[in-house]
């Protein structure tokens, strides 16, 4: 399985952004695909993320009232909505996927066995 992450760029404070992370297939029933970044010299950290059994979404709590993540319906797709974008969202963000998520890992990034290239999101104050 590959994933293939796209949508990052320079944009200003305030700005959207939308990311989206293609899988070349799906291997489960409980598949989740989730969106990672990470800031120069810091941690990778978890951003939101999608179980495909169920349809439930999760998202850092900090991060809640200005991104939200969806699913391409007919595609092996989500996407990150990131809305009112601050200098402090400048990062690499990731996709990863799992076949196979153990739930109390799934915002830890060994929780994931399968990811993507990094797509870089540059907000300028």
């Amino acid at each position: 399985v590959q994933l293939q992450a796209s949508g990052g760029g320079l944009v200003q404070t305030g700005d959207s952004l939308r990311l989206s992370c293609a899988a070349s297939s799906r291997t489960s029933s409980r598949w989740v695909m989730a969106w990672f970044r990470q800031a120069p010299g810091k941690e990778r950290e978890f951003v939101s993320a999608y179980r495909w059994d169920g349809g439930y979404t999760y998202l850092a709590e900090s991060l809640k009232g200005r991104f939200t993540v969806s699913r391409d319906t007919a595609e092996n797709t989500i996407f990150l909505q990131m809305n009112s974008l601050k200098p402090e969202d400048t990062a690499a963000y990731y996709c990863a996927a799992s076949s196979r998520i153990i739930l109390s890992n799934l915002r830890r990034p060994e929780g994931y066995a399968i990811w993507g290239q990094g797509t870089l999101v540059t907000v300028s104050s």
